[in-house]
């Protein structure tokens, strides 16, 4: 039989476009984070503890630091808040997590930043939103009192500019100048060049106060997937900044999920953005902690982070009725995903290892042959028999009805002899 020629090209392998961006500094102790320039894409989240409870913002900001956010932002927005801080920073320090605390500022955090210096001092990074400042001859007056507590301080900034609270003062002058064009743009341009403006105008200005340009981030957060598209976009082509990825106000469970997955993919995948943060709105009863996961999930989804070991696990079908994939899938996950702030420091590349948990005989072995470890349960009709396999090879087979303890003790053993390893080879 004759072969067919080839006419078409090599399919193209899908990769991000370089940003070239600043490289910022994020810093407590001995905790260094990289943002922009050659660091890996950064998750980042936020308290929603009330900021004067030093204790009980201490532990959420470690929950969210063990879940994997490599920056935590926290509300400063009293006295007492600015006065709790320092405390914040003792409580984590005496647990030894040594996360970055951001401070998160509005209207009044130029008179707290320069009357409460011990939290100027704890806090690694402030943010800033141009629009809450002040107005009129105020503004930049009280932003370059914060600007000075950062500059003085050695600290990042954040210049967070959000469409909820735009500059009025900014969008009347650029809706006037509108009005005057032959042609003129609709109001969301409008809007969208006051966004981007605010934000560039700023980091400028910060920069002709005397703050390092490298210690400059820049966030323009809107709630609509295509506006967040389109801002992020225009302003990656108008500065070399450092930029923070965020759908503001993204929402509930599968909506806020999948809004945010949709627009930081396609701003990631453009290779735009250095730091991201997934703005859910906790279901009830559910953890803060979920949107660091949702976070690590689209960039370790796109390739571009590895933060746990991954479960592939089959949707289910009539060939599954069984739900004893689905509960060994889910007691598998979970238990890797709890591991993980141990097996960080004890098994250096286990986030890389590859699990299968599958439902029946048409997939089962091949996925789990393509998995480091991986189990194929018996669907409808299908012997009770469950064969797993380890690094692509038939290891054995498991029966009867501790099929879950068993394979769970597998997993175990596995990371111990492969990672562990790894772990005591001398350097």
């Amino acid at each position: 039989m004759q072969d067919l020629p080839i006419t078409q090209q090599p399919i193209a392998i899908a990769s991000t476009l370089p940003r070239k961006s600043r490289q910022a500094r994020v810093v407590w102790r001995n905790n260094v984070v990289t943002v922009g320039g050659d660091a890996p894409v950064r998750v980042q989240s936020m308290t929603n503890t009330d900021t004067v409870d030093a204790v009980e913002t201490a532990i959420q900001v470690r929950q969210l630091a063990q879940a994997g956010s490599e920056m935590v932002r926290i509300t400063v927005n009293t006295p007492e808040a600015a006065a709790a801080v320092p405390y914040i920073r003792e409580q984590l320090d005496r647990m030894g997590e040594y996360v970055p605390l951001v401070g998160d500022f509005h209207y009044n955090g130029h008179r707290l930043l320069t009357e409460y210096p011990a939290c100027a001092e704890a806090l690694s990074k402030y943010r800033i939103n141009p629009g809450n400042v002040g107005k009129g001859d105020k503004k930049d007056k009280q932003f370059g009192q914060m600007i000075e507590a950062a500059a003085r301080y050695d600290k990042a900034v954040r210049i967070g500019v959000n469409w909820g609270s735009l500059d009025q003062e900014l969008m009347a002058r650029l809706m006037d100048e509108n009005s005057r064009r032959a042609q003129p743009w609709d109001t969301r341009q409008v809007m969208f060049e006051a966004l981007i403006s605010s934000a560039v105008d700023s980091a400028r200005l910060a920069e002709s106060m005397g703050l390092n340009g490298d210690n400059i981030i820049l966030s323009c957060k809107v709630s609509g997937v295509q506006d967040l598209i389109s801002v992020y976009r225009a302003l990656a082509q108008r500065c070399d900044y450092a930029l923070h990825l965020g759908l503001t106000e993204a929402g509930m469970g599968t909506k806020g999920t999948v809004a945010s997955a949709a627009a930081l993919s396609v701003l990631l995948q453009e290779g735009i953005g250095d730091t991201i943060r997934v703005s859910l709105t906790p279901q009830p009863g559910e953890a803060r902690t979920q949107e660091v996961v949702v976070a690590s999930e689209i960039l370790q989804a796109l390739g571009l982070r590895i933060f746990v070991p991954s479960v592939t696990a089959c949707p289910g079908c009539g060939r599954t009725t069984s739900t004893t994939f689905q509960e060994l899938a889910k007691q598998i996950d979970d238990y890797l995903r709890g591991q993980m702030p141990l097996w960080r420091m004890k098994y250096p590349g286990v986030e890389a290892m590859k699990v299968a948990v599958m439902g029946c005989i048409v997939n089962g072995p091949g996925e789990s042959k393509h998995a480091n470890i991986g189990i194929s349960l018996p669907g409808t009709g299908e012997a009770p028999a469950a064969p797993v396999y380890i690094d692509g090879e038939k290891a054995l087979t498991l029966r009867g009805e501790r099929i879950a303890e068993e394979f769970q003790a597998l997993v175990e053993n596995y990371v111990a002899r492969t990672y562990g390893a790894t772990a005591a080879a001398p350097a």
